[in-house]
């Protein structure tokens, strides 16, 4: 508040070290700190190119990572020239591929544990060198009954 009894209006900078999913910004914040006017945010919202969170009494909240996609929605439409409905497009293929990256990270893992319980059954004897497959085709029939005590 300033000598004559009214809000002054400031500058904010917040700095985000790590991009955050927690949806705990108001629109307002969010707009500003996306360099967009707050009905912009809800038209997006209403596209589907961004998905603010939503409180108990309808309020839209919005995350850092939000924040860092509207920019980026600014970014493609005012840089690159594309349209809304192309930058929805490439927003939902990045995700895709995000997820795909994932599952890729997900199965090197599993390989990778797979691989190491292979080795240490190859280096427990297994497969074991006493039994020899055979590769002749037989209609034997075999009953297995274990031992009863």
């Amino acid at each position: 508040m300033n000598d004559d009894g009214r809000f002054e209006e400031r500058e904010v900078f917040i700095s985000f070290e790590a991009v955050s999913d927690a949806k705990v910004l108001i629109i307002s914040i969010a707009a500003r700190l996306a360099g967009m006017h707050p009905q912009t945010l809800r038209q997006y919202d209403r596209m589907g190119l961004v998905q603010p969170g939503r409180t108990s009494g309808g309020g839209r909240r919005y995350s850092e990572r939000d924040v860092a996609l509207l920019r980026e929605v600014q970014r493609l439409s005012q840089e690159e020239g594309v349209n809304l409905a192309g930058i929805k497009r490439i927003i939902e293929l990045e995700g895709l591929v995000s997820d795909l990256r994932q599952r890729v990270a997900d199965l090197e893992d599993e390989l990778i544990r797979t691989r190491t319980r292979l080795a240490r059954l190859e280096a427990s004897g297994f497969p074991r060198r006493d039994l020899v497959p055979t590769h002749q085709h037989q209609t034997a029939l075999v009953v297995w009954r274990p031992n009863q005590k």
